[in-house]
């Protein structure tokens, strides 16, 4: 028996009025390959199988309250451009009605989860107390509309880096009370991921780094950070809170050089301090890029530790620096993540959270949901054409040829050490290996078009009027 979908209207969600009346009450859906319609899903399909999974299962999707519900795209060249009508005083009863549209704008999205920073929800107030206090009021809101929609948290964090008394770093910061501040913060996020039922939660040091290396001591700094993650270990496990901690990579802005620069480096550190088996990375695009890498290295990285936990969705703009978060509009960037993810048999507890706001011409809240629909699109064809390129099998086919030497006797006597020295040696004295017969060429270009090609081949049916696409892959 097929069931109906529930249709939720505005008034469900408390709302008096329907802040986004432009969609006249329609949730954005799947209406077929090409379709054109901006809000309109052309590829994501969530019920779709790909793979033998639905296609919302092997993409999470979550909404970024900051960006989404606050940011209010402004710059270091004027104030904020954004239509946002539910930004008004910052009171309890306007973070209140604040949180009743994120949920109706997720479910009207059609988003699963949905990820914030403590500050994000509610006014800060006078103090570390009033704010806490403030969190205890809205969270039996949050359980009532996560109970309403089905939409459930993907992470919490707290925010280290905007209060003024974190300008110099917070677990890494020069006075003790600082460090202090950011545990009670950190402690109290713990408490509410577990009583919201959150998937994870995210450390990400925004203000953990130098922007003057000979003005402090590295070591001091380095070893508080350890510290710090150390005890929300042990709270974690005090409280038998069950989120998965994950740390965001960045390797810098604000400062000049953060200590979790990349996944190496945070692979490093963890290992150093004994922590590297109770966290995972969430990697963002806009940050790999920031270090000069292509995001699918972060990737691979981490889930070659069996540490990928996570992604933020989004990409900087080519050649200018900074941590832009545009909305992932690449279908080759996609694709690359893709295939790392197939190959990881999904995010597991991860999501892939949209770290990413409208340019600030974009200003109208009906821009929200055209770049969210144009993301999940994106995301959708890489996912699409990565599957197509799994099936065939033609990738593994060629990583396969490029390392069949190693399953040579040599190959493997060096591999698993069972070859000494001396008979190592004497294999190189005997044959000097020959580029074209030894070492052939790794066509790698035609092989790099191997993408290009299964995105172009998984997007048939473009131009067609038709609801269900004609795919190679089968549901």
């Amino acid at each position: 028996m097929v069931q109906t979908p529930r249709v939720l209207s505005y008034r469900d969600f408390g709302l008096k009025e329907d802040p986004f009346p432009f969609l006249k009450g329609q949730p954005i859906t799947f209406r077929g390959i090409g379709c054109g319609e901006p809000l309109a899903f052309s590829c994501y399909n969530p019920g779709e199988k790909i793979l033998g999974k639905a296609m919302n299962i092997w993409l999470p999707m979550a909404m970024a309250f900051w960006h989404t519900m606050r940011g209010l795209l402004a710059d270091m060249f004027g104030p904020g451009t954004a239509v946002r009508p539910w930004e008004g005083q910052d009171t309890m009863e306007n973070a209140e009605n604040r949180l009743r549209v994120a949920f109706y704008f997720m479910w009207m999205q059609g988003i699963q989860f949905w990820c914030f920073h403590d500050t994000d929800i509610v006014p800060y107030g006078k103090d570390l107390k009033e704010f806490h206090a403030n969190i205890d009021r809205i969270v039996p809101l949050i359980l009532e509309l996560q109970k309403l929609t089905g939409i459930r948290c993907g992470w919490v964090t707290q925010n280290l880096f905007s209060h003024p008394m974190y300008c110099k770093g917070a677990a890494t910061g020069t006075h003790p009370i600082v460090w202090a501040h950011a545990f009670a913060q950190t402690r109290k996020m713990l408490e509410v991921g577990k009583k919201i039922g959150a998937r994870n939660h995210v450390f990400w040091g925004g203000r953990e780094g130098y922007n003057e290396l000979l003005l402090l001591l590295l070591g001091l700094e380095q070893k508080n950070l350890a510290r710090f993650l150390q005890m929300a270990v042990q709270y974690r496990k005090q409280i038998g809170a069950t989120v998965q901690f994950l740390i965001e990579p960045k390797p810098k802005e604000p400062t000049v050089s953060q200590y979790d620069m990349c996944m190496m480096v945070v692979y490093g550190f963890l290992r150093r301090f004994g922590l590297a088996s109770h966290f995972k990375g969430n990697i963002e695009v806009n940050h790999a890029q920031l270090v000069d890498l292509p995001v699918e290295h972060e990737l691979t990285v981490a889930a070659d530790l069996g540490m990928l936990g996570g992604i933020d969705g989004n990409q900087g703009t080519f050649g200018d620096g900074w941590d832009t978060d545009d909305f992932l509009a690449d279908p080759m960037i996609a694709l690359r993540i893709m295939i790392v993810v197939l190959k990881n048999g999904g995010l597991r507890r991860g999501v892939v959270n949209w770290d990413a706001k409208p340019r600030r011409e974009s200003f109208m809240p009906e821009d929200l949901f055209r770049t969210h629909t144009a993301g999940m699109d994106t995301l959708a064809y890489g996912l699409r054409a990565a599957a197509l390129l799994q099936q065939e099998g033609r990738l593994e086919a060629v990583i396969a040829e490029r390392y069949a030497p190693w399953l040579s006797d040599l190959g493997r006597g060096i591999a698993d050490g069972s070859m000494a020295p001396e008979a190592i040696c004497e294999a190189a004295y005997a044959h000097q290996p020959q580029l074209g017969t030894d070492i052939p060429s790794s066509h790698i270009e035609s092989h790099r078009y191997l993408l290009t090609s299964a995105l172009q081949r998984c997007c048939e049916g473009v131009g067609s009027t038709h609801i269900e696409p004609k795919w190679r892959l089968a549901n």
